[in-house]
C-alpha cells in the first residue's frame, strides 16, 4: 500500500473519532444530572451495547437469542469497521470437554488473580476471581461449538503451542485438558503473513475469519440487532433511581439518544490511542515509549463514560505487551506499532541503549512470556533515573533481513493497511526506520546519534556484545541468558541493521472495575445498576495472559452477560 493510501486511511480514522474524542474529553462537565432525560428518544432497545468488536457482537447475539431487542452504537462506518478482533491472530481457548472441570476452574483462577498459587504475592481481583473462573470453566469448553452454531462452515484449526496450558505449574494445569484453536474457513490455514482482509469468507483465517463468523451470527438475528454505524457513544444516562437507562451518541454531529430498557453493556475496548490515559496509566514514557498494533479506534471512550457515572478502575496500567517496532505512522500523536515475530530469530539480538543484552530474546516472542515482557522493557534505573531499555534495539544482519519479513504481513496494522511494509524489509530501511551500516561499530555510532538513544550507546559495548553472542552460537549455548539453542545464529553477514523496539502489543487490559457477572462497580464495590462491561475495557486476565485470551473472554463473558441482561425486567424512567 502506498504511503498516500496509508495517510488517507489515517486521516479517515482521525476524522471518524474526532467527535467522540472531543465529547469524551468533556464528559464529566456535560454529564446530565440524575433525572435529566430527553423528552424524546431517537432509538430504543432492550439492551444497548457500546462497541461492535468481538465482545459487543457476542453479547448482542446471545441477548437477541434470549429474546432481547438490541441496539449497538459503533463509532466507525460499516465499510471501514476494523476492530482488534479482526486484526488479531484469531486464536481462542476451548478446553476439551472431557477435562476435569474443577481443574479448569483452578487454572482459570490462577491466570486471573493467582490467589490460589502459594508463592503469588500480588492479589489482582481476589474478590471476584473465583466467580470469574467458574464462568470461564462453564463456557469456554463450548466456544468452538458456539461459533459453529453461528456458521457451520467455521473451522477451529489447530495451532501448535496453544494446545495446552501455557503455565504448567499452575493449579489445575495438568488435568484441565486446556486447548486453543485458531479461527479459519480454509482447511489449509493461511499463515500470519497472508492477508485475509478483503478476501471472500472461504479464503480467510485468523481474526478476520473469527469476525466473519460473528458477523454471520448477527445477521441470523435479523432485525433483533440494529447497528448504528458512525454513532460514537459519549454519555451514559441515569434515571432517578440511579439506574443506567440510556446512552447519548453523536450522529451526523448531533446528539442521538438511545433508550436501554434493560441494560447498557460497554464493549468499547481499551485506551491504546488515548494520550491522556496512556500518560496516566502506562509505565515509563507512556506516549513515545509505547506502541500498539490493534485498532486506532480504541480511545478509552467507555472507560471515561463509566468514570463519569461513578465507576471505579482496576489495574488500569495492565497491558498484553512485549517489545514491538514503533513505526513512523502516527494517530492522535502516538506511533502505530506492528506485531514483530522476528524478534528472537537467528542472526539477531536485542540490546539496551548502551549496547548490552539483558534477556533471552526468545522470551520476547515466546508464549506466554511475550504477553508481559513489557515489564522488562520499561525497567527504571534508579541510579541514572532513566529507562535504559526504552527503546531497545534489535541488531541483525543481512541474512535475516533477506530471509523473512520482520513483522506480520497478514494481520495487525500491516495486514489491515495502516502500516506499509514489504517482505524483504526494504521500505523501512529506505525510510530510515531501520538503521543500516557496513560494520557493527558504524551501526553503533548511528544508534548513538539517533534522537531516541540520547547519546547513550557505547560502540565498544555493542561490538563486544555481538562478538560474545557469536561465540555462544559456536558453543551452541547462551551462557548469559539461556536462549533457546535452535535460535543461536551468528550476526556476521554484512551489512548490519538496528531496529528500535518499544513496549507494546495488541491492547491494554486494565480499565473499569467489574465483578464476576461483569457488572460495573463503583470504587467501593457497589454495582452501578444496569451497567455491564465485556472485553478489554475490563479484562479478566490481569495477572498473566495465555495467547488467545482476549477473544476467549469475548465469547465467555459476552455469552454470560448477553443471557443475563436479556432476562432483566424493564426499567422505569
Amino acid at each position: 500500500m502506498s504511503r498516500s493510501l496509508v495517510s488517507s486511511r489515517r486521516n479517515f480514522i482521525k476524522g471518524s473519532v474526532a467527535v467522540a474524542a472531543t465529547a469524551i474529553a468533556s464528559t464529566p462537565v456535560m454529564a446530565a444530572a440524575v433525572g435529566q432525560l430527553p423528552q424524546k428518544w431517537d432509538a430504543e432497545g432492550d439492551v444497548v451495547i457500546v462497541g461492535f468488536g468481538g465482545a459487543g457482537a457476542t453479547t448482542a447475539i446471545v441477548a437477541a437469542q434470549n429474546g432481547a431487542n438490541v441496539v449497538v452504537l459503533e463509532k466507525n462506518p460499516q465499510n471501514k469497521h476494523i476492530s482488534n478482533t479482526r486484526m488479531s491472530g484469531g486464536i481462542f481457548h476451548c478446553p476439551f470437554k472431557d477435562g476435569d472441570k474443577k481443574a479448569l476452574k483452578d487454572y482459570a483462577q490462577a491466570m486471573f488473580s493467582g490467589e490460589n498459587i502459594p508463592w503469588k504475592e500480588e492479589g489482582e481481583i481476589p474478590e471476584y476471581s473465583e466467580g470469574l473462573a467458574q464462568i470461564w470453566a462453564d463456557y469456554s469448553p463450548s466456544n468452538l461449538e458456539f461459533m459453529q452454531s453461528l456458521d457451520p462452515a467455521f473451522i477451529g484449526g489447530s495451532q501448535p503451542g496453544y494446545d495446552k496450558a501455557s503455565f504448567p505449574g499452575f493449579p489445575g494445569a495438568k488435568d484441565c485438558r486446556y486447548n486453543a484453536y485458531r479461527a479459519t474457513y480454509t482447511k489449509r490455514m493461511k499463515n500470519f503473513n497472508q492477508v485475509s482482509y478483503g478476501k471472500p469468507k472461504e479464503e480467510t483465517s485468523s481474526g478476520e475469519a473469527f469476525w466473519l463468523c460473528l458477523e454471520e451470527g448477527v445477521k441470523k438475528q435479523g432485525d433483533k440487532i440494529k447497528v448504528l454505524w458512525e454513532t460514537p457513544a459519549v454519555e451514559l444516562l441515569k434515571n432517578s433511581k440511579g439506574e443506567i437507562v440510556g446512552v447519548v451518541g453523536t450522529m451526523n454531529g448531533k446528539p442521538y439518544y438511545v433508550r436501554a430498557k434493560k441494560a447498557v453493556v460497554l464493549c468499547s475496548g481499551g485506551y491504546e490511542y488515548s494520550k491522556p490515559m496512556r500518560q496516566a496509566f502506562l509505565e515509563g514514557p507512556g506516549v513515545d515509549g509505547w506502541a500498539f498494533y490493534g485498532t486506532t479506534s480504541n480511545t478509552g471512550d467507555g472507560i471515561a463514560m463509566g468514570q463519569a457515572v461513578g465507576a471505579g478502575l482496576q489495574k488500569a496500567g495492565k497491558s498484553a505487551a512485549r517489545l514491538i517496532v514503533p513505526t513512523q505512522v502516527r494517530h492522535n500523536g502516538m506511533r502505530l506499532g506492528s506485531i514483530t515475530p522476528a524478534v528472537g530469530s537467528a542472526n539477531s539480538i536485542v540490546v539496551d541503549n548502551f549496547g548490552n543484552r539483558y534477556e533471552a530474546e526468545t522470551k520476547i516472542t515466546d508464549n506466554p512470556s511475550r504477553y508481559f515482557f513489557y515489564k522488562a522493557a520499561v525497567n527504571f534505573d534508579i541510579n541514572s533515573l532513566s529507562y535504559p531499555r526504552t527503546p531497545s534495539w534489535m541488531i541483525f544482519d543481512e541474512k535475516l533481513r533477506t530471509s523473512k519479513p520482520l513483522v506480520g504481513l497478514g494481520i495487525s496494522t500491516v495486514g489491515y493497511g495502516f502500516v506499509d511494509w514489504d517482505a524483504k524489509n526494504e521500505k523501512p530501511v529506505a525510510s530510515g526506520l531501520i538503521l543500516k551500516a557496513d560494520t557493527i561499530e558504524d551501526l553503533a555510532k548511528l544508534i548513538k546519534n539517533h534522537p531516541e538513544n540520547k547519546d547513550r550507546m557505547v560502540p565498544e559495548n555493542l561490538v563486544k556484545t555481538v562478538e560474545k553472542f557469536n561465540q555462544f552460537c559456536d558453543e551452541k549455548k547462551d551462557a548469559d541468558f539461556g536462549r533457546r539453542p535452535a535460535t543461536l545464529g551468528k550476526i556476521q553477514q554484512g551489512p548490519f541493521y538496528a531496529m528500535p523496539l518499544v513496549a507494546g502489543g495488541p491492547n491494554t487490559k486494565g480499565g473499569l472495575l467489574a465483578d464476576a457477572d461483569r457488572r460495573v462497580l463503583t470504587w467501593d464495590g457497589t454495582p452501578i445498576p444496569r451497567l455491564y462491561s465485556v472485553g478489554e475495557i475490563a479484562s479478566a486476565l490481569k495477572f498473566v495472559y495465555q495467547g488467545g485470551g482476549n477473544l476467549t473472554e469475548c465469547l465467555v463473558y459476552g455469552r454470560h452477560v448477553g443471557k443475563n441482561v436479556a432476562k432483566l425486567p424493564d426499567t422505569n424512567l
